[in-house]
């Protein structure tokens, strides 16, 4: 199993221990940009035209529900690349 393919299993399976780098990764992977919080705050929002933003706090573990989020691009893509 590649390194792509253990990280995208990581987020399928809502892993506790993902990092905000790891997303970073795969949501730049597919397409999306990030900005950069303006002073003082730790949220880095990813956008994409068409799509939702994203908004992720930038903390050693990441929250599931922020994790949730991610999985929810990366299954629609999987649909996309099946189709």
């Amino acid at each position: 199993m590649s390194t792509w393919e253990k990280l995208l299993s990581k987020i399928l399976s809502l892993d506790k221990n993902m990092r905000f780098k790891e997303l970073q990764k795969v949501l730049e992977s597919y397409g999306y940009t990030m900005a950069v919080p303006r002073s003082g705050s730790s949220h880095y929002t990813f956008r994409k035209k068409g799509k939702n933003p994203i908004t992720i706090p930038k903390d050693n573990l990441i929250k599931k529900v922020y994790v949730e989020m991610v999985k929810a691009v990366v299954e629609e893509e999987m649909s996309r690349e099946r189709d």
